[in-house]
């Protein structure tokens, strides 16, 4: 499990395409001194297995499944990734709590200035807007945000400017690609009472 707060924004050194799975080396100023090969890291908000580490870099592979549902294809050499270790239970936990489970990926449709913060709007495919509310949490590349506005099929959030200068989201465009995570209890809820009006559809 994750906490959703950026630790490092890294960049990918190498992509390869095995005959199972796509394999990439990212590079990132993380201590990985204690980290072992199958261990968790955050990628963009994709958690994927650490399968080998080397000197400032890691690698991982992703498969069919994970390619198919966020946006670890769309990568290639050069490009920069939010990236987080998992959470220590004996620490702080801030953000929220984040799976590393990818549950869509979004569009960005506006990113504006608005004062010192920017205001960042994306539009999510059906029915996954049926879970984000306002006031809500919900992880945008991995980093953990507070939903403002929720419309539709999109939703705003606040980049303050500590959000906006430690993450990779200020390199956002209209039409950029992001991976989606909504929040854990908005999907269990949800899943409650779908099987709560299943179970008094039957009695």
């Amino acid at each position: 499990m994750f906490a959703g707060i950026t630790s490092d924004i890294g960049r990918v050194r190498t992509v390869h395409r095995t005959n199972r799975d796509l394999r990439l080396e990212i590079e990132s100023a993380l201590d990985f001194s204690d980290a072992a090969i199958g261990a968790s890291i955050l990628n963009n908000g994709c958690c994927l297995t650490v399968v080998g580490i080397g000197q400032g870099s890691f690698e991982v592979e992703a498969t069919n499944e994970t390619l198919a549902c966020s946006t670890v294809g769309d990568w290639m050499a050069g490009t920069q990734i939010n990236l987080k270790r998992p959470q220590r239970l004996n620490g702080e936990l801030g953000g929220h709590i984040v799976s590393g489970h990818v549950d869509a990926v979004g569009e960005v449709s506006a990113l504006v200035p608005d004062g010192g913060a920017h205001r960042l709007r994306v539009r999510v495919p059906a029915p996954l807007h049926r879970f984000i509310a306002k006031k809500g949490a919900i992880a945008v590349d991995g980093v953990s945000l507070t939903v403002t506005e929720s419309e539709g099929d999109e939703f705003e959030v606040c980049l303050i400017p500590h959000t906006w200068d430690t993450t990779r989201l200020k390199d956002l465009v209209p039409g950029s690609r992001v991976n989606i995570e909504i929040d854990i209890l908005a999907r269990y809820m949800a899943r409650w009472l779908e099987t709560s009006k299943d179970d008094a559809h039957l009695r």
